[in-house]
This record gives structure tokens, C-alpha cells and sequence, in this order.
């Protein structure tokens, strides 16, 4: 939403807008839920009419209490109440006094309605729900590079262990002197900070530097905190400073990088995606505004109908839905959805003003999460929607996952590159497949051991990781093999990148018993639209790995 100016309105301002929309359309949908109640009176065995009344004034209650309409939203709550009796028994078996309490709690409804929408009421759309908007969560940046300074008075130490970083897509900035490290980061803050705790005579201690650094800065940089020393007095002194981790000298560059990997990425956070289905267009809005104010991505879908067109292309995290909505209600939405395989692990939480704990407890038993009851407190909707869906990303995560990189597996990998290439043929765009195999890596078991092993590919992954797009695919396709899905990439520029990635892996060096050793790698690309179909593709990526290894390995072969 934009005002007159094209500026951004805030969240505020836009619920304030869907109120105002809601009470220029409450006159009308009043009048429309008389004449059906006089449908009713005329023919008591019009089911139908019942269930539309109902429906009405159930959705008047949640949307009015939402919007801070409170004597709206009882009134219709009085409602919904005499009109539910109709769901259980026929309107002809009802005594004639009902129709008479029915009548009177619509005229109080269209009372109140009345006084909302004059100009003295005019007052009341200006008195917004009372609330405290949540904070966003932090933002995934988009690019997988971070920012990290080191300070050591060994240049030798320092050299050596920028240059491994770089390897692994960090940006390192060195420093020998504590000072010009804390001036450093009071100008631009890193993502992180490794720090040598001991310096020549006069400096101030890397504990207490670090120490100075999160009182100025008021936020503690994740730390690493290196040191000659293996005491403890030496690490209690640097977990009091704030240091995260410690290594004892001399540290090596691939467990740097996992506790740096580990470090930066509790910073990033990609934005949890809801669907919220609710036929009233303004109160799906509304609880859309609350959740976007939180960092998260929302689709807001009145037409239930439409359901698994837009789970299919939206990918949510979580449903939101309401219970009582035309032509499908909440329980046969949730019982449609649970039908389809892909969906059946899916969260799925009823946002409902229905207040009835039995008819909760039976919408749950077809597998919904939870059940939030309307009016929801913002802090709490936000809450319980994070909690779910970092649950159900930790449970794709764990099915999708590769158990010892991180990386997609197999499966996952090839069902990405289906989807990858039909959104390509969809939007005309194009994509590059790419299969890596690590160069003679039965030897690198046989000579240094399977955990050394282990920590090739480990190696290996976080380069590909910290150096791709977020929106690249990187995949564990077995063994030593690895795949990448390269979306609206020329095959040159794959080239050039893989290139790039093979020259920063063969510089990575690895320790073991038997001695310091490097490894390489070799790849193959393949492109759409010169290869239509996911079969073709992957053959063609595949051939091209054949000739890189038959060619010598440690290069890469375009097909």
C-alpha cells in the first residue's frame, strides 16, 4: 500500500485503511445478512441460509474484535450463538421466540454498524486495536560472503590464515595492532572477529580489547579467540570477554571455518514464508501486516479453491486458516491438503474467532498444529508462527539433507533441478547444471584415513556454500560427488566460476598424520535450453566430468 504520494505506508497506516474499507462495506453486507435471515423466516428448511447466517456473524465477530470494534464483535458473537442452534436443529423445529431473539440481536448489530459508520462514530476508526507491532527478524543479505577481521602480531599467521578464508569466501581484513582493530570496527562493523589474546609489552590484551569493542559498539561481534596459551585462566578470560570460541595455537584454517560458519550464519535468517486463507480479504491482510512488520513473506488467498495452485508455487512454511468460509470450509481444506503427499508434514493452524474447545479439538484430529482463537495479540501470532515453521524447516532440512555436509541430498538435489528447469522453460530463462567429483579421493582414504576424508568433503562443501548465491543449489550427489544448479547463468560465466572454486579448493590445505597435503577437483557443465529434459541434462553434465577426468583432472569441461 502506498498514500497519495507513492510513499510506503506504515503498518499502522495500512490497518488503518483495511478498517476504514471494513466499515464502508459493513452497512451493506448488514443489510444482506437481514435478508437472509427473512430467507430463513420464509423457508425455515433452507440449510443453506442457515449456514450463510452463521458464517456471517462468526466472521463478524473475529474481524470486528480484530479491529478494536468490540461492541461489534459481541454483538455478533450473541449472534453467531442463536444462529449455531441452526446448524444442529432445523430452523422449523425452533421455537417461534428464537426467531424473534434472532431478529432483535441483527437489529442491535445493524445499531451498532450504524453508529461505526456515521460521522459521529467517526471517532472509533481512528481508535486503532491497541498493540505494540513486533520486531523483524534479521534478514538474510542475499550473498553468502562475511566480513571478518583478524588481529595477530604474527604477520606469518595472519598471512597464511587470510589467505585459507579466502579460499572459503570470507573477506579478511588483518591487523597487528589492537588499536587499529578497535578503530576498525567502530567504522565498519565485521561479521565476525578472530583475535590473538596475547600481544607484545604495552598493548592492551586481545581479552580486554574485546571486552572495550562490545561496551563502544553495544553489540557483541561474534569472537574467536586465539592464544599460545591452553590454561584455564586463559580461556576463562576470554569467555568472559566474549569470546565465542577458542583455539589453541597453531589453529586450524578448516575448523576456523566451521566455527565461522556457524557464527555468521546465526545471523542471517531466510525470511519464513505463511499462507494465510481467510475469506475476508481485510482481516487476511491484517494478520499479513503483523507477520511482514516480523520479517515474514505472506500470501494472503480468499478463495479457498485455489489452494494447492498456490501451495505448489508459493512453498509456504505454515498455513494459516479459518474455519468457516464458503464452499470449503477450514476442516475440508486441511483434509484436501493432507491428501497430497508433499504436504502431508505441512503446519497447519486454524486462526479462528471460534471459542467452542470441543469443536477445536475435532478441526485439530485431521492434523492441523494448533488453533489461535481471534482476536490474536500480534506478539503471540508472530510467536506461535516462527516457533512452527523453524520446526517444519528443521524437519526438511533433516529428509532434504546430506547428514555430514549440510548440502541437499540426492534426492532433494534432482527434484530441485525438475523444478529449477520448469520454471526456466516457464520464463524463458536458462540454466547451467554442474557435477563435481573430487580428484583420486580413494587415495586421500587409503593414505590419511576415512575422518580425513570426511574433512575433504566437509571442506569442499563449505566452499561451494560460502562462495555460490543463496540461490544457487548446491547438492551432495554421493560419495565424493557434488552438484550445482545454476539459475539465468551463462555457461561461460559457470565456467569461469567453477574455475574460480576449483583454483580456491586446491589451495585449501589439509592436515594429517601422515603430513600436510591438498586435493583438486574436476567438473563437468551442462546448460538448458540446449539440453530440454532433466535426463538430457544430467547425461550431458555427467559426460562432460568423464572427459575432465580423462583429460588429466583438476579442470573443468564445458559440454
Amino acid at each position: 500500500m502506498t498514500d497519495a504520494g507513492n510513499k510506503p505506508l506504515s503498518a499502522r497506516d495500512k490497518i488503518a485503511k483495511l478498517r476504514a474499507t471494513f466499515l464502508e462495506q459493513l452497512p451493506m453486507r448488514v443489510a444482506q445478512a437481514k435478508a437472509t435471515l427473512e430467507r430463513l423466516k420464509a423457508e425455515p428448511a433452507d440449510h443453506g441460509a442457515a449456514v450463510e447466517l452463521h458464517r456471517f456473524l462468526h466472521s463478524l465477530k473475529g474481524t470486528g474484535r480484530s479491529f478494536g470494534f468490540r461492541d461489534l464483535g459481541t454483538a455478533a458473537a450473541h449472534g453467531e450463538d442463536l444462529a449455531g442452534e441452526l446448524l444442529e436443529v432445523p430452523a422449523k423445529a425452533m421455537p417461534e421466540k428464537w426467531q424473534e431473539k434472532l431478529t432483535e440481536s441483527l437489529d442491535y448489530v445493524e445499531m451498532i454498524a450504524g453508529v461505526l459508520c456515521s460521522p459521529e462514530g467517526g471517532d472509533a476508526i481512528k481508535d486503532e486495536p491497541s498493540f505494540t507491532m513486533p520486531t523483524a527478524m534479521p534478514e538474510d543479505t542475499g550473498t553468502r560472503g562475511s566480513v571478518v577481521y583478524i588481529c595477530d602480531d604474527e604477520v606469518l599467521t595472519l598471512e597464511q590464515l587470510a589467505s585459507q578464508l579466502a579460499c572459503f569466501g570470507y573477506e579478511a581484513v588483518t591487523f597487528t595492532e589492537p588499536q587499529n582493530l578497535h578503530d576498525a570496527v567502530l567504522a565498519r562493523r565485521p561479521d565476525a572477529i578472530i583475535m590473538d589474546i596475547n600481544f607484545p609489552h604495552g598493548q592492551c590484551a586481545g581479552t580486554e580489547m574485546l571486552a572495550t569493542l562490545r561496551q563502544e559498539t553495544g553489540k557483541a561481534v561474534p569472537a574467536i579467540v586465539l592464544s599460545a596459551r591452553d590454561d584455564f585462566a586463559a580461556r576463562l578470560a576470554a569467555v568472559q570477554s566474549g569470546g565465542e570460541a577458542y583455539f589453541h595455537k597453531p589453529a586450524r584454517p578448516l575448523e576456523l571455518v566451521a566455527m565461522l560458519d556457524e557464527l555468521t550464519r546465526q545471523q542471517q535468517h531466510e525470511r519464513y514464508r505463511i499462507l494465510i486463507v481467510d475469506d475476508e480479504p481485510e482481516i487476511a491482510s491484517y494478520h499479513g501486516i503483523i507477520l511482514q512488520e516480523a520479517g515474514m513473506v505472506t500470501y494472503q488467498l480468499s478463495e479457498p479453491t485455489r489452494v494447492l495452485d498456490v501451495l505448489k508455487e508459493f512453498r509456504p512454511d505454515i498455513v494459516l486458516m479459518d474455519m468457516y468460509m464458503p464452499e470449503c470450509n477450514g476442516r475440508d481444506l486441511a483434509k484436501i491438503v493432507r491428501q497430497m503427499p508433499d504436504y502431508v508434514g505441512l503446519p497447519i493452524v486454524y486462526l479462528s474467532s471460534e471459542t467452542d474447545r470441543q469443536k477445536q479439538f475435532s478441526a485439530m484430529r485431521i492434523g492441523a498444529e494448533g488453533f489461535l482463537t481471534k482476536p490474536v495479540i500480534p506478539e503471540d501470532l508472530v510467536a506461535a508462527v516462527a516457533i512452527r515453521a523453524e520446526r517444519m524447516r528443521t524437519l526438511r532440512s533433516l529428509m532434504a539433507r546430506d547428514s555430514l555436509t549440510g548440502l541437499f541430498n540426492h534426492t532433494t538435489t534432482t527434484q530441485l533441478l525438475g523444478s529449477a528447469i520448469a520454471t526456466a522453460k516457464r520464463e524463458n530463462g536458462s540454466l547451467c547444471f554442474v557435477m563435481i567429483d573430487i580428484d583420486r579421493f580413494k587415495s586421500v582414504n587409503d593414505t590419511h584415513g576415512h575422518p580425513v576424508g570426511d574433512q575433504v568433503i566437509l571442506a569442499l562443501s563449505r566452499v561451494l556454500q560460502q562462495r555460490l548465491r543463496n540461490s544457487d543449489v548446491v547438492g551432495r550427489y554421493g560419495g565424493e560427488e557434488f552438484a550445482i544448479i545454476l539459475a539465468d547463468v551463462a555457461i561461460e560465466e559457470a565456467a569461469k566460476l567453477v574455475n574460480e572454486l576449483r583454483d580456491d579448493f586446491s589451495r585449501v590445505m589439509f592436515h594429517s598424520a601422515s603430513g600436510e597435503f591438498h586435493c583438486t577437483f574436476s567438473a563437468g557443465i551442462a546448460s538448458y535450453p540446449a539440453h530440454l529434459r532433466l535426463e538430457l541434462l544430467r547425461g550431458a553434465a555427467d559426460k562432460a566430468l568423464y572427459e575432465a577426468k580423462r583429460s588429466g583432472r583438476n579442470c573443468v569441461v564445458v559440454d
